[in-house]
């Protein structure tokens, strides 16, 4: 069994995996490719402003996926909700015209999303299904 890596803060190792998932307010078509590339960058920002990492981002047209490596001094309620207050701000703001043809107000996610932790699986697995996130199934 490989041995797994560990950080290390003060008087404690750590590792700590997320897997976030939001979805676009009513759940709209609305994330664009350039959306998509441009999400990625606030979210490396944001993330690294909080002294955390991106390790994949992906998704569709309604939702994306991040997984992203956390300390634990972190609150993770606080991290999520200013991941998604900065994405919706900039994004409303760069892509205003493609926007507001489909938000009438100043909307962008749903205010519910779903964080997971990545023990159980392992990261590889779980950064494959990120990879393949949009791309057409196969089986139909």
């Amino acid at each position: 069994m490989a041995k797994q890596s560990l950080s290390t803060l003060n008087q404690y190792a750590y590792s700590l995996q997320y897997r976030l998932v939001l979805v676009t307010k009513y759940r709209r078509k609305v994330i664009s490719p350039a959306m998509m590339k441009r999400l990625r960058e606030i979210f490396e920002d944001t993330l690294g402003k909080w002294e955390c990492g991106l390790i994949e981002f992906n998704g569709e047209q309604d939702h994306v996926h991040l997984l992203f490596a956390a300390t634990p001094v972190i609150e993770l309620s606080k991290l999520v909700n200013n991941l998604k207050t900065v994405s919706s701000r900039l994004i409303r703001r760069d892509f205003s015209v493609e926007i507001r043809k489909t938000y009438w107000e100043p909307v962008f996610w749903h205010r519910s999303y779903c964080v997971l932790t990545c023990g159980g699986a392992p990261l590889e697995v779980i950064k494959r299904y990120i990879e393949n996130q949009g791309k057409d199934d196969p089986s139909g």
